[in-house]
Order: structure tokens, then C-alpha cells, then sequence
């Protein structure tokens, strides 16, 4: 399972987990992984940063659910910025990722 491909912008990598299926937007349907999260992983994790500025750093996660077969993708920037639950979870889910337990 790949874990960093070197697209050269999130536009891409985006474009390329839609053609693999991942097109669920779960920034705007997060409530199903809030829902159901122990049943959700992250396949592909791509990190881009901008070449002068912090601000222009962003990760895309390519998430999959194993029992209903539903691929999406989430875009964060600084995931402190993101709201408790939420940025809870995909932590949890990129710990997860990192130490190789998939469901």
C-alpha cells in the first residue's frame, strides 16, 4: 500500500483518488465516519508544503470504509484548526494508518 505519492499539488492528488473511486467529500459528510469510525481507514496519505510558505501546507487522506466498500477523501490544512471530534478522529485514524492496524 503506497503512503506518499509526489503529486504536484493537492489538485492532483485529489484528481487521482477519484479515479481509484475515493469520491465521497467526508469534509462535508463527516458525520458518516463520526457515525462509524472504528470501521474506517486511511489508505493513501499525501502531505503537501508549500515551498516558502506554512500556510500553504495541506494533507489529502484517501479513507475507506472496509464493510460498506465506501471510498472518499478528506482535505485538512493545520489539523489543530479543525474542530475537537473531527480532529480527533482522523488523528486517531492516521496513528492507526502509521502502526499498520487496518481493520
Amino acid at each position: 500500500m503506497d503512503t506518499k505519492h509526489n503529486y504536484e499539488t493537492t489538485d492532483v492528488a485529489l484528481a487521482r483518488l477519484k479515479e481509484m473511486g475515493y469520491d465521497v467529500d467526508f469534509n462535508v459528510e463527516f458525520d458518516e465516519i463520526l457515525a462509524d469510525a472504528e470501521n474506517y481507514q486511511i489508505d493513501y496519505l499525501y502531505r503537501y508544503e508549500g515551498p516558502s510558505n506554512p500556510a500553504d501546507e495541506s494533507t489529502v487522506y484517501g479513507i475507506s470504509n472496509a464493510h460498506n466498500g465506501k471510498k472518499g477523501v478528506f482535505v485538512a490544512g493545520n489539523l489543530s484548526l479543525i474542530e475537537g471530534k473531527k480532529r480527533d478522529i482522523i488523528l486517531a485514524l492516521e496513528i492507526k494508518y502509521k502502526t499498520g492496524r487496518h481493520a
